[in-house]
């Protein structure tokens, strides 16, 4: 799913959730998962139904913050890396990157 303005909420398993992403890996949920309760979010996963055992099981992430909104909190630089000393931008966000350099702009 990525980053997106727009804000999605719903229900996982009748617990209102705001949707952090949706139809992810196994991997891609646990790293979500750690860093949102890291920064005090309460974290609810559901795994999606497979059509065959073949197909890869995927998960969606939720949180019971009803104004969690990702690319916000991104933006805003309000979440904080596993280790605490850093803050989360939109690289570390998709793990593209491990550096957490506040600027969203690159200046050659």
């Amino acid at each position: 799913m990525g980053l997106e303005g727009k804000h999605q909420f719903g229900s996982i398993e009748e617990q209102r959730v705001t949707f952090v992403e949706k139809k992810i890996t196994k991997e891609r949920m646990e790293f979500l998962k750690s860093l949102l309760e890291f920064n005090g979010f309460e974290v609810i996963l559901q795994e999606e139904k497979r059509k065959t055992e073949e197909e890869p099981q995927l998960y969606t992430v939720g949180v019971t913050d009803m104004v969690f909104n990702p690319t916000i909190y991104i933006f805003q630089r309000r979440l904080k890396t596993l280790d605490g000393k850093h803050i989360v931008n939109q690289d570390y966000w998709n793990q593209i990157s491990e550096d957490t350099k506040p600027q969203y702009w690159k200046n050659s």
